[in-house]
Order: structure tokens, then sequence, then C-alpha cells
């Protein structure tokens, strides 16, 4: 397993376990399996409402081997909802210290991100998050977090695939030192993973589409979760550090980008 230094000094493996849409009483199970996979992170958040799930299977392996991310949904942000909802979490999970928590969006019409932000880093200071960061962030909102508090996010987790490759975020996490971490990294599988390019990439290397598009966020530096309940595709998607994909492919993939959303406009969404 990749590991990536987050710019706190946290340790974080390159390639998770997601699962959004993963109901709570199955999603002990696809974390047992996970974890037997070798898997040593796994990405949850409040809204998914599996928590309690995910927090079942963790006892199967020395607390310090795993890497745990939640999330806070928008109807708690602000200073004091935050830190309840982070208790919440927590026991739910049924953790001590959590090693990454986020924001799950801005939802900036809410003007609550800053406070939270501020709630996260008073969380850190305790000793009760090992890293925070965000999820879904724009570089205007990452901006105004660093120039009012100071503490830059160690993670923002965005949507990021071959058909949507973020280069101007990504550009900012770089000269920040955010470490960029991709949800929907297949793109929900689809059309993606029979683009002719992906397709005749697996095809020279004897592997399956999920895996080159895997193998792509990996050299690329993206920390990836990818999701699946099914045991064969569970251990497939962790199968990918035993190939390369030379400079060539990598330029071929580049050429995909769409900049395409499957998910919400971040600047847009302000569900509550």
């Amino acid at each position: 397993m990749n590991i990536v230094k987050l710019n706190n000094g946290v340790e974080m493996p390159q390639l998770g376990f997601g699962v959004w849409q993963v109901p709570d009483a199955e999603a002990t199970p696809a974390v047992s399996e996970a974890i037997k996979a070798g898997y040593r992170s796994i990405d949850t958040a409040a809204i998914y409402g599996n928590e309690s799930g995910v927090g079942a299977a963790l006892g199967m392996v020395d607390r310090d081997e795993l890497f745990i991310t939640t999330k806070l949904w928008n109807a708690d942000q602000g200073y004091d909802p935050t830190l309840r909802a982070f208790d919440e979490s927590m026991n739910k999970l049924g953790l001590d210290v959590l090693d990454l928590y986020l924001i799950h969006w801005p939802t900036p019409a809410r003007e609550l991100y800053v406070d939270t932000w501020k709630a996260f880093v008073e969380l850190q200071k305790e000793g009760r998050v090992r890293a925070i960061g965000v999820s879904n962030f724009q570089p205007a909102h990452l901006r105004r977090l660093i120039d009012e508090t100071g503490v830059v996010p160690a993670v923002n987790q965005v949507e990021l695939h071959p058909y949507l490759q973020q280069s101007e975020l990504r550009a900012f996490h770089a000269e920040h030192g955010v470490q960029t971490e991709a949800w929907s990294p297949l793109g929900q599988g689809g059309e993606l993973l029979s683009d002719p390019v992906v397709t005749e990439i697996a095809a020279r290397h004897h592997r399956s589409a999920a895996q080159i598009v895997l193998r792509w966020h990996l050299q690329l530096g993206n920390v990836v979760i990818p999701k699946s309940v099914t045991s064969a595709r569970i251990r497939e998607n962790i199968a990918v550090f035993d190939f390369e994909l030379s400079e060539d492919e990598l330029a071929a993939l580049s050429t995909l980008d769409r900049g395409g959303r499957i998910g919400p406009n971040p600047d847009e969404f302000n569900q509550a």
C-alpha cells in the first residue's frame, strides 16, 4: 500500500474503501471484507447513515492499523453544532480519536464553513482528530479558510476522475500543500469504464478498466476511495500496486477530460 504524508505529518493510505450508498446493515460485512482484502483506510460520513455499521467492523485489526475518515453534514455546520455532531459520529463509530474529519460541503449560501472550520481546528488541538480537511471545496472556499484562520486543510476530497480532472483545483492544492482525494474515482463506472482509451490500455496490461483508472489516480498522486460491496470487486480494486502506466498512457488518459460533473456544483449546492 502506498502512503501519503499530509501537511501536518500524519500518514494516510493512498487507496481506501468508500461506503457511500451502503446501508448500515451491509456496511459491517462490506468493511470486514475490505479489511480482509488489505484495506486500512475507511471513508464514511454522517449523512451516509452507516457510521454504526462501519464501526462494528473496525475491531478486526488493531486500531493503530486503521485510518478512519468521516464527514460533518451541512445541517450541523456552525461552531457548537459541529462539536455536537462530532461526538455523535464518534459514538456511532466507537472511536476515541478520529484520523480525518472533513466538512462535507462548503454550502456557501449558509456562510457557516469558516465557523465550522474553527471548531475543526479546536478538535485537532484537543487531540480528538489527527487531521482535518474539507470535501467539495473550490479554490475560493479554500483561500477563505486559510486567510481567516491560518490553518490549511490537510485534504480536499472532491469529485475527480478522467472525465473531470480538476486541473485548476489540483494546482491550487499542490501550491498550498493540500492532499487531493478523489470521490467517485471511477466516474460511477458506466461510460468511463467502456471508453476506448481506457479499455485499450486495460487490454495492453491485462487488467480491468477500473484498475487502469485507479492506477491513473495513484500515479497522479491522488488518494482514492473506490466503493464496492462485491467481494471480487473489492479485491480487484486494491490489486493496483504491481504495475505502472507509461507516460504515453497517462497522456492519453489526460485527453479524456470533459469538465462534466456527476455530482452537484459546490458553488451552488446548499442542501441542509
